[in-house]
């Protein structure tokens, strides 16, 4: 389990009741073991951050991300919150909201090809 801010569960869980659209549609497409039969977790809380999707068997976080991403100020909190979770560790995969919503089979097929390239890779480095 990777160590996280326990004053994050709460405003995780309101996060989980608050998804938006492009997180809604998503959730539907990889909950419940749909991509290779993996656990995928939302909206969950890890170091302190607030991950929109995690994988932990494939070390993968899934973001979608809103217009607040692209400015200067986002585009540095993503930089800065990336390099904190690779050194976890994790690779970050990351989706805008429109992507997500206008085009949500390459997204679906996308992730479950980093999913099964994750795999690879661990199972390559483990002795």
């Amino acid at each position: 389990m990777k160590l996280y801010n326990k004053n994050l569960k709460l405003p995780a869980r309101d996060l989980r009741n608050n998804m938006t659209d492009a997180e809604q549609l998503l959730w539907q497409r990889i909950r419940r073991k749909q991509i290779l039969g993996l656990q995928i977790y939302r909206q969950k809380p890890i170091l302190n951050f607030i991950v929109d999707f995690y994988c932990p068997k494939a070390n993968l976080v899934i973001e979608c991300d809103g217009g607040q991403h692209y400015t200067e100020e986002g585009l540095e909190a993503d930089r800065a919150r990336d390099q904190a979770l690779g050194q976890l560790g994790l690779n970050v995969l990351r989706f805008d909201n429109r992507q997500v919503l206008t085009e949500i089979d390459a997204v679906v097929e996308r992730i479950y090809c980093v999913v099964e390239q994750r795999l690879e890779l661990i199972k390559l480095e483990s002795p």
